[in-house]
């Protein structure tokens, strides 16, 4: 992946882009939530993206907007998460996917149990905050009520590039 100055992000690998006709389904979501997370970075947001896809329709996207509402819970899971429920209408997300940039949080976690997607997909490791391992692991816990399959690391060094330099610009500020 290369973040140029005007924001857009070229996916590659080794010395070619990726070609859109190799991808599969959970890249090609996933660069969705990309640029999700693009548009978090231009608005001085911690650069995450979500979206949620049931049977091969987009059905919500979302990106980070903690600073813009000043709510710490408007994480981009959390915000597709609402808009894809209002969408079709039930809180019960079932047989949908949510691709998400990062690792999820604890309160993400818990709000996708609740939500109850079938499929989470994420990309870039969360040290400080993940809950599927990087700092605690609830989502390879047994749940009464709902089972998700996680699949992780997809698009991860184009999730994990694009932190690191949000970061980086953060720290020159």
């Amino acid at each position: 992946m290369i973040l140029e100055d005007s924001f857009q992000i070229k996916f590659s690998h080794g010395n070619q882009e990726s070609d859109p006709s190799t991808l599969t389904r959970d890249q090609v979501y996933m660069q969705l939530a990309l640029d999700e997370a693009k548009t978090a970075f231009q608005k001085g947001e911690v650069p995450v993206g979500a979206v949620i896809v049931l049977g091969d329709q987009v059905i919500a996207t979302a990106h980070n907007q903690v600073e813009q509402l000043q709510d710490a819970s408007a994480h981009a899971e959390m915000l597709c998460l609402r808009r894809a429920a209002e969408k079709i209408g039930n809180w019960r997300l079932n047989s949908a996917t949510l691709y998400c940039t990062l690792e999820p949080c604890t309160m993400c976690a818990g709000a996708m149990f609740l939500y109850r997607p079938d499929v989470v997909v994420w990309g870039a490791c969360d040290l400080r905050h993940g809950a599927h391992g990087s700092w605690v692991d609830l989502l390879s816990q047994p749940h009464p009520t709902h089972h998700l399959t996680v699949r992780r690391g997809v698009l991860q060094e184009e999730a994990s590039q694009l932190m690191r330099e949000f970061f980086r610009r953060r720290r020159i500020e």
